[in-house]
């Protein structure tokens, strides 16, 4: 990041210097504190509302350079629009917006959490400051020069205003947490492939362990011995080796059955012998993202003590065209014992987690498992970058996860899985192919190849992330390529359904 943000929380006053953030309804009405603090200004606010057409409609904003009676350097204030309406994505979007507004040059800024007729609830002032921590994240680690105006004043200093600072600090500890975690999650998916090869990914995982993770990497060797022939069928035609890396988080009985997380890690895709066009293919150092949210989550769950058990398990692979490299036409024996013909190489995310998926349910057995992927750009088609496609074999599971994504706003709309799509993924030589036959129902198919491969009818979910892992869309709360996406969704799951 440039520059470093430095977020904390203080009892309401009129700040001396700085940047000072209020909110107003679309009334133009602001809280009790805000009042106090603009006082001297008179009706500044009115007058410049009236010149500039402002009137407080939610995500609009007035700006005001060296306000006359007051000491700060700059007012904003920011519309809530109707503020009994609110919910938890309005207020993550309100710091989202209140940090977008604070200026680079600025070193230090206040937000009054406030709003028409009180000050914000511990929770809604938590939301708040995470909305702020997440709008605040930048991946520039790697620019040497910058426009001018452009990089972040060093140390930035951002205070949110509150009426209970103890009650909003203990709120936000477990949204920090989850924000570290995002956070964690874009860092993977930004960083180039050449610097996050498998074996680079898999070494930073290990990092968890200072969580309290216990963290266990699989090498070469290791998977051959467990028969992941579908995994290492995509890795083969790379000089990095492939990895898989489990990560155990116990905060529950001992012996309660964990949650399962599975996350596809291809570092970089260039689609193998069946190769990608060339546009566009530097994009492929995101193939990761599944797995990144994994790493994020897994973080999450162990910074807040979640009091769960908890698995994820990510398959790390490189997907090259050499000479070494598997062929359309090679056929490859799956950890399950099941035979996989390859029609196209490039659909290699389904193969790895095809013996992953395996291996954490026979092994761990879990209440559940929930599979990350950018899988397919067919869901892209389907649900543009909106919404991840779900597909589950469990109504309960699919259920929940859609309340959270409603929640969260990290949305999912549920797609079919049925007998007759199985027909289109048959082989004539094999018990199925990696692809279906011609372009219909693409990431349907994917999704009916990995349900095969969900050993002892353990309950799942796969979520196709392709429109939402990178290059999303952008948002108040996310600037960045690399989104996280699925790390706030999928803790939500975990903490709404199944913390003791």
């Amino acid at each position: 990041m440039s520059g470093v943000m430095k977020l904390g929380f203080a009892p309401f006053a009129a700040p001396a210097k700085g940047v000072l953030i209020v909110f107003c309804d679309d009334g133009l009405k602001l809280g009790a504190a805000a009042r106090k603090a603009l006082s001297a200004a008179g009706d500044l606010i009115k007058r410049a509302a009236a010149a500039e057409r402002f009137t407080g409609k939610s995500g609009s904003a007035l700006d005001l350079i060296m306000p006359a009676g007051l000491k700060v350097a700059r007012l904003i204030v920011i519309g809530a629009g109707k503020t009994a309406e609110l919910t938890e994505k309005d207020f993550l979007k309100l710091g989202g917006l209140a940090m977008g507004k604070i200026p680079n040059a600025a070193s230090e800024a206040t937000i009054f959490a406030e709003l028409p007729g009180a000050a914000m609830r511990p929770d809604a002032a938590a939301d708040l400051a995470l909305g702020i921590k997440l709008r605040a994240y930048v991946f520039d680690r790697y620019k040497t020069k910058r426009k001018e105006g452009e990089e972040r004043s060093a140390d930035t200093k951002v205070a949110v205003a509150v009426s209970d600072v103890a009650a909003v600090r203990k709120a936000f500890a477990r949204r920090e947490a989850v924000a570290d975690g995002v956070v964690l999650a874009r860092d993977l998916v930004n960083e180039p492939a050449n610097v996050l090869y498998p074996a680079e990914f898999a070494r930073r995982t290990l990092a968890l362990k200072k969580q309290g993770v216990a963290v266990e990497v699989l090498d070469v060797k290791a998977m051959k011995k467990l028969g992941m022939n579908a995994l290492l069928g995509v890795g083969q035609g790379s000089v990095r080796d492939s990895r898989v890396v489990v990560m155990r988080w116990n905060g529950a009985k001992k012996k309660a059955a964990p949650v399962g997380f599975i996350g596809k890690g291809v570092c970089f895709d260039t689609g193998g012998i069946s190769i990608k066009p060339a546009s566009g293919m530097e994009d492929m150092k995101g193939d990761m993202a599944g797995a990144a949210c994994v790493v994020g989550l897994m973080h999450a769950l162990a910074a807040r003590k979640a009091r769960v058990n908890a698995v994820g398990v990510i398959g790390i692979v490189e997907n090259m065209p050499d000479g070494n490299a598997q062929r359309p036409g090679d056929i490859v024996t799956s950890m399950s014992g099941q035979t996989i013909e390859i029609i196209n190489t490039d659909a290699e995310g389904r193969l790895v987690l095809a013996d992953v998926l395996w291996y954490a349910a026979k092994r761990f057995k879990p209440k559940f498992m929930v599979d990350l992927a950018t899988l397919t750009g067919a869901i892209i088609v389907a649900l543009g970058h909106e919404h991840a496609g779900l597909f589950a074999n469990d109504d309960k599971l699919s259920e929940r996860l859609t309340k959270c994504g409603l929640a969260t706003g990290e949305l999912v709309w549920r797609m079919p899985l049925a007998p007759e799509y199985d027909k289109l993924i048959d082989s004539k030589f094999a018990d199925v192919k990696n692809t279906g036959s011609g372009r219909w129902g693409g990431a349907i198919t994917a999704a009916q190849f990995l349900q095969r491969f969900v050993a002892d009818k353990t309950p799942w979910a796969h979520l196709d992330i392709a429109g939402a892992g990178f290059d999303s869309r952008q948002t108040e709360i996310n600037k960045s390529w690399g989104s996280g996406w699925g790390v706030r969704l999928l803790d939500r799951l975990v903490a709404d359904y199944y913390e003791k």
